[in-house]
């Protein structure tokens, strides 16, 4: 009962929050319809093209909820306990990140659909903006390094539970099947809604059942894509360079559409879990204040390490970087970006109740290591959807959960090289297919030396830095906004409080993790890297931080045309 109460008191604060503070950002932003948005200022079927909200939702929705709202949750309960997540989930989200999607995505939309980092430049200045097109790279880096470890870990082994449960298949060739096919349905969607024009009821009660099906098949054919996960990492990094020169309707909007259906059936399946799974709760509320980890304690630790659960700057670029591009009317702004964060919110606390139905010792393996948040995740999800399919196709079920963890994670990183692509263009000035090329190889090659190096399982020596280094970013996005509303005549105190919050936690966990990697560094190793990069982000944040300042201090002039 408890878990129940819980969960409907959560969903009753978005549902207030989107109403009552979403409609308040609103009317201070002043959404307009009758101004032309760049999808249609600018449509050329490639990055600009006016979309359906519903479809946008999807899209955006599957790009931003990856593997940061499910495993920042899961490791950070696990660490202090499930309340101090609870409380930062729910209250950031409806004053912090949602109003972080909600104002990037319209600066973009009202600056013509460029990136955050080039509204930096416009109202910064150009220093400035290309301070910034290099802090958002080097986060763009470690998004890629750790998401794609994940999943090759992911396809090269499967979930431990199915390791040990005697299947009769590949557990990491079935998930790893199932994706693929995942992703060769989206294809297909694109390519038949580009030459047939079908209407959309119709492509989604074919594509998505077919969607649950791949992971059905995965299992039959799970000997098919058996490598390990160094070949697998290469393979998703390759896959990823292609994903990103691709026109926007041959992959990005089909996948996230699909996906999208997968992210709702992952909610639907918690709700049915937390509503009639009989479920109780078994762990904490709170644990402790100090995990007694080099980089551990609750203050600033927790916050960065649930990461996207509450707010990411990574969000900001997806609004910013191809969200904005698509946007047919203003006031979908709202619905895309202010809501699709607090839908964010609630995967993150489906990743909560899939680490608190288990007791202790479900989330270790024989040899008392913890689980990976991915197995947690897959597992409890699995348990969920065995409700519906009974208990004796667990394999199945689990084989689900784990394929909705990798398509959450295959989302972003087609996505997140796009964006690393769209930076390098904007900052070389190269266009056309030659300058997309090579942005994206700018871009995939060191996520690649990354992960050569690092080894297997390396994403857990960047998670930290990434939440830091995504929340940072999102605190520097909010004071480019919020120089954007001065210089506009607007109020801005609803973005500035939020970034003075962010930016205090952020730069405090960023100077944390560059003493402890710099003092615990042997030599030239990935705790070196670790300690630079932290240093690096440090600096280039300080001066962005001191422009703002500036800026916002300086004497009202005439606006710049946007």
């Amino acid at each position: 009962m408890q878990l129940t109460v819980l969960a409907i008191a959560f969903l009753v604060l978005l549902g207030i929050g989107y109403r009552l503070y979403g409609g308040f950002v609103a009317r201070r932003i002043g959404l307009d319809d009758t101004r032309r948005t760049p999808a249609h200022e600018k449509r050329d079927g490639v990055d600009y093209e006016p979309t359906p909200p519903f479809y946008l939702f999807a899209q955006h929705f599957s790009a931003i909820a990856a593997a940061g709202p499910i495993a920042g949750p899961i490791l950070a309960c696990q660490g202090f306990g499930w309340l101090p997540c609870l409380l930062w989930i729910g209250l950031g989200v409806v004053f912090i990140g949602a109003v972080h999607d909600f104002t990037t995505l319209i600066g973009s939309v009202r600056h013509g659909g460029c990136s955050i980092a080039e509204i930096a430049r416009e109202r910064l200045g150009s220093p400035a903006g290309r301070a910034m097109m290099a802090f958002i790279w080097i986060a763009l880096v470690y998004v890629i390094v750790a998401f794609t470890d994940i999943t090759a870990g992911s396809f090269a082994r499967g979930t431990e539970e199915l390791e040990g449960a005697g299947v009769r298949f590949h557990p990491g060739g079935a998930v790893a099947a199932a994706s693929v096919l995942y992703l060769v349905l989206s294809v297909v969607l694109g390519l038949v809604q580009r030459t047939m024009k079908p209407p959309l009821w119709l492509v989604t009660v074919i594509f998505v059942p077919g969607t649950f099906a791949a992971s059905w098949f995965g299992t039959h054919i799970s000997d098919w894509l058996v490598f390990g996960p160094v070949e697998w990492g290469l393979l998703i990094l390759a896959y990823c360079a292609v994903a990103s020169v691709l026109p926007v309707w041959a992959l990005l909007q089909p996948r996230g559409y699909l996906g999208g259906f997968v992210l709702y059936t992952a909610l639907a399946l918690g709700v049915l879990g937390i509503l009639f799974g009989g479920y109780e709760i078994q762990q904490p509320a709170f644990k402790a204040w100090d995990t007694g980890k080099a980089a551990g304690t609750l203050f600033p630790f927790l916050f960065v390490t649930i990461a996207c659960g509450a707010c990411s700057g990574f969000h900001g670029l997806v609004c910013s970087g191809t969200t904005s591009k698509q946007v047919d009317r203003e006031s979908h702004t709202r619905v895309v970006g202010y809501g699709a964060m607090l839908a964010e919110a609630f995967v993150a606390l489906i990743a909560l109740v899939t680490v608190v139905i288990f007791t202790q010792d479900h989330l270790v393996d024989a040899a008392g290591k913890a689980l990976k948040p991915g197995t947690i995740y897959g597992n409890g999800i699995g348990e969920f959807l065995t409700i519906l399919v009974g208990r004796d196709n667990l394999p199945f079920a689990i084989t689900f959960g784990a394929m909705a963890f990798s398509t959450f994670v295959f989302d972003t990183l087609d996505v997140a090289t796009r964006l690393g692509r769209y930076l390098i263009q904007e900052l070389t000035g190269w266009k056309g297919m030659g300058g997309a090329v090579f942005g994206t190889l700018i871009t995939i090659v060191p996520a690649a030396l990354f992960l050569a190096y690092s080894g297997e399982g390396s994403y857990q020596r960047f998670w930290t830095l990434f939440g830091a280094s995504n929340q940072l970013l999102a605190a520097l996005s909010l004071i480019s906004i919020a120089v954007w509303l001065r210089q506009e005549g607007k109020s801005n105190t609803f973005v500035l409080v939020p970034a003075v919050f962010v930016l205090t936690i952020t730069l405090w966990a960023l100077f944390e993790l560059a003493r402890v990697n710099l003092v615990e560094s042997t030599g030239f190793d990935v705790k070196l890297a670790n300690g630079i990069s932290a240093l690096l982000l440090l600096a280039l944040a300080a001066y962005l931080v001191a422009t703002g300042i500036r800026r916002l201090r300086a004497p009202l002039t005439a606006p710049p045309p946007a």
